[in-house]
């Protein structure tokens, strides 16, 4: 499957370390005020997400783990972003999933 020149689905493209049977790490490079939200696709040694909100108040973190949730079919709470809080590139763990289950 090509990714070039097209949105897809992050079940299309998880790129991860995996750590444990039921967590993934995502390295993922954030780009806020975008003209819509959406999964862009590979970015080095993860994905791109395009998001709406701006890097303030935490709003496009909270942005982003929306959309991951929305994505994977997965609770909220099961989304942490461990690395990058401030930051364009962040770390992600995804627990109760595994690279093995998609």
């Amino acid at each position: 499957m090509t990714l070039i020149g097209r949105v897809c689905s992050i079940t299309d493209i998880i790129m991860t370390k995996e750590v444990t049977k039921k967590e993934l790490i995502i390295n993922i490079k954030v780009e806020p005020r975008s003209s819509r939200s959406e999964i862009v696709g590979p970015y080095g040694d993860g994905i791109k997400v395009k998001l709406t909100s701006p890097p303030v108040d935490g709003k496009a973190n909270k942005e982003l783990v929306n959309l991951l949730a929305k994505e994977l079919k997965i609770p909220k709470k099961d989304i942490e972003i461990i690395s990058g809080q401030s930051s364009k590139n962040k770390v992600v763990r995804i627990i109760g999933l595994s690279r093995i289950d998609y």
